[in-house]
C-alpha cells in the first residue's frame, strides 16, 4: 500500500529555482487534458472512456513530475503547507480508488454467482432466493458507496487550501495544476460510484412490483425505457420482471433475457475494473514520485 505522507523539515533556499513556465509543453498538455476531462465528464455516457482520459492525464502528470526543474523546485518547497496538501490529496485519491475497486469486485462476484444459479436452476421458486441474495449484495454495496461519498464530501466541504500569495508565478501554476488534477480525480471517482449505486428500480418504493406492472406494456416502450439506463439498472429491471412471472413461456423468455443482461453487466464491470487498475497504478506512481522528490 502507499506509504504514509512525509512531513519533511528543511529550510528554504534563498535562491529561487524556476519551474517550467505555463508555456512548457507538458504543463500545457496537462491543462488541456483537464479541460477535456471536465467536458467529457459533463457530456459522455461512457464511464470507461472517462477513466481512460483520467489515466492519460496521470501519464502526463508523471512526466511533468519527472522534469529535473520540477523536482528541484518541489524539493525547494519542503516544509511548506501546500506540499502536505498535495501529499494528503494523493493519499485520499488512492483511498477512494481502492473503495471503488472493492465495490466493483463485490459486484462482479454477485453477478457471477447469480449467473451460475441461472444456469443451474430452471424453476422460479428456486431462483427467487438467488435473486434476493443479489439484491441484498447490491444494497450492501450501495451502503459502502454512500459512506464513502459522505466522507469525501465532508472533507471537501471542510477543506481550505493554503495561500500562495507569496509564491512566484511558476510555483503557483504548478500547485494550481496539481490541485485541479486531484479535484477532477475525486470527481471522476464520485461519478463512478454513483454510476454503480444508482438504480431507479431499487430506489423507489415497491420498485419490483412497479416494474412488473410496466412489463405488461408494449415491448418497444419497454426497450426504450431500459436502454436509457446503465447496465446495472438494466439488470435490476430485468430481474424485477423475471421474478414473479407466472406463465412458463414468459418465465423462459425472461430467464434467457436475464442471462444476457448479466453477461453484458459482467463485461462492463470487467472494463471498469481494468480502467481503475490502470489508474490505481498511476496514482501509486505519482505518490511514490512525490515522496522520492521530497526525500532527497
Amino acid at each position: 500500500m502507499a506509504p504514509s505522507p512525509l512531513h519533511p523539515k528543511a529550510s528554504r533556499h534563498a535562491r529561487s529555482i524556476s519551474l517550467p513556465s505555463r508555456s512548457h509543453p507538458l504543463t500545457l498538455q496537462v491543462e488541456g487534458q483537464l479541460q477535456r476531462l471536465k467536458a467529457s465528464e459533463a457530456t459522455s455516457s461512457s464511464m470507461c472512456h472517462n477513466l481512460g482520459g483520467l489515466r492519460d492525464l496521470y501519464d502526463s502528470v508523471n512526466d511533468l513530475l519527472h522534469l529535473p526543474l520540477t523536482q528541484r523546485t518541489l524539493a525547494q518547497e519542503l516544509g511548506q503547507k501546500w506540499i502536505d496538501e498535495v501529499l494528503d490529496g494523493s493519499l485520499r485519491s488512492l483511498d477512494v480508488c481502492g473503495t471503488a475497486r472493492d465495490v466493483l469486485s463485490q459486484m462482479k462476484q454477485s453477478v457471477t454467482e447469480l449467473q451460475s444459479s441461472l444456469r443451474r436452476i430452471r424453476g422460479e421458486s428456486g431462483l427467487s432466493n438467488e435473486v434476493e441474495a443479489y439484491n441484498m449484495s447490491r444494497k450492501k454495496v450501495t451502503k459502502v458507496i454512500s459512506k464513502c461519498l459522505g466522507d469525501l464530501r465532508k472533507v471537501q466541504k471542510q477543506r481550505a487550501f493554503s495561500s500562495l500569495l507569496d509564491k512566484n508565478h511558476d510555483i503557483v501554476a504548478m500547485v494550481s495544476v496539481l490541485r485541479k488534477v486531484e479535484a477532477i480525480t475525486l470527481s471522476m471517482f464520485e461519478s463512478l460510484l454513483l454510476f454503480v449505486s444508482r438504480s431507479k428500480a431499487m430506489s423507489r418504493p415497491n420498485g419490483w412490483s412497479l416494474v412488473s406492472n410496466l412489463i405488461n406494456k408494449k415491448r418497444v416502450a419497454e426497450d426504450e425505457e431500459v436502454m436509457e439506463r446503465c447496465e446495472f439498472e438494466k439488470v435490476d429491471v430485468v430481474l424485477g420482471a423475471f421474478v414473479g412471472h407466472k406463465t412458463h413461456k414468459g418465465f423462459e423468455f425472461r430467464h434467457v433475457e436475464a442471462q444476457k443482461r448479466l453477461e453484458t453487466l459482467e463485461l462492463s464491470i470487467q472494463d471498469l475494473e481494468d480502467g481503475l487498475e490502470c489508474i490505481f497504478r498511476s496514482l501509486i506512481k505519482t505518490r511514490v514520485t512525490l515522496l522520492n522528490i521530497l526525500n532527497h
